[in-house]
């Protein structure tokens, strides 16, 4: 079975679109194996969630991707997507948990604004899978169980009661996130980088430059870089080029944009450049990693 490969840009699914029930802010689904199992799926049709979905497993085997990695469900193991991630569903199995859909328009009923600056909404090291123990699944298990309860009582202020609930998910989860994809360290400087990271998500196909970002920041390049190095073992660039990396590698898995096309759209003027400037990232040219790559799902 060959995947298919859209021509222009990677589809994109509201939660309207992909909710059975037409829903538009939050959705819940209790899997229990063969239920799950007739849901329809379309397989190995790259696309884009336009919001954000957690899941609990318990039991599961399923095989997806996001972005260009390839990933197999795990026991007792908890999962994030987030809106600019594009998945590949590649193999379908029974499915034991809870999964949690909400749109960008909940997260904006929360007046605190605590939900859009933690780090599993922000996702700013494309995290997607969390190793949990007993206990972490024990506790994340009870919220989605309380949350469950309320979203099927459909009660006054029920909304009220899940975006109380989905903070302390996402916070306790947040936590978790700064262990296992960050260095665990709450100065000024980790903050810095964090916002670096997060201009990075919104600017990398217009500013390519670290002084951009120092601009973006107030402050000077060289203070960025320091920090930015001290912090994460990297340069300043490094996260710049990475982020530009990653995209141009979606682009190329799952688009039939030429390399030209992808240039373009990520900012670079002069295709031979970008080019020069993947493979020496990669060591493989663009036209290399599409074929390389796309091999593999068939």
């Amino acid at each position: 079975m060959k995947t298919v490969f859209r021509e222009n840009s990677i589809a994109k699914y509201s939660l309207l679109q992909s909710s059975p029930k037409g829903n538009h802010l939050i959705e819940m689904t209790i899997c229990n194996g063969e239920e799950f199992q007739k849901r329809k799926v379309d397989f190995l049709i790259p696309h884009r969630k336009d919001y954000y979905m957690f899941v609990l497993v318990r039991k599961g085997s399923s095989v997806h991707w996001i972005d260009t990695s390839r990933y197999t469900l795990k026991e007792n193991t908890f999962y994030i997507s987030s809106p600019w991630q594009v998945q590949v569903k590649e193999r379908t199995n029974p499915l034991e948990g809870i999964i949690l859909t909400f749109s960008e328009e909940f997260l904006n009923m929360d007046e605190s604004n605590t939900l859009q600056g933690l780090p599993v909404i922000k996702n700013s090291f494309n995290a997607h899978e969390f190793l949990l123990q007993p206990s972490d699944f024990l506790f994340i298990e009870d919220i989605l169980q309380k949350m469950w309860a309320e979203y099927q009582a459909k009660n006054e202020w029920r909304h009220v009661m899940l975006l109380s609930y989905l903070r302390i998910l996402s916070i306790y989860v947040s936590r978790l996130y700064t262990e296992q994809f960050s260095i665990n360290s709450g100065t000024k400087e980790r903050m810095l980088l964090q916002r670096f990271r997060h201009l990075i998500n919104e600017h990398y196909s217009d500013l390519h430059q670290v002084s951009d970002y120092a601009e973006q920041l107030s402050i000077t390049a060289g203070y960025l870089n320091e920090m930015v190095k001290r912090q994460s073992g990297k340069r300043a660039i490094e996260h710049i080029h990475e982020r530009i990396v990653l995209e141009a590698k979606r682009k190329l898995l799952h688009t039939e944009f030429s390399a030209k096309e992808i240039a373009y759209e990520l900012g670079f003027e002069d295709a031979a450049y970008f080019n020069r400037f993947f493979k020496r990232l990669t060591e493989q040219t663009p036209a290399a990693f599409r074929l390389a790559t796309r091999e593999m799902y068939n």
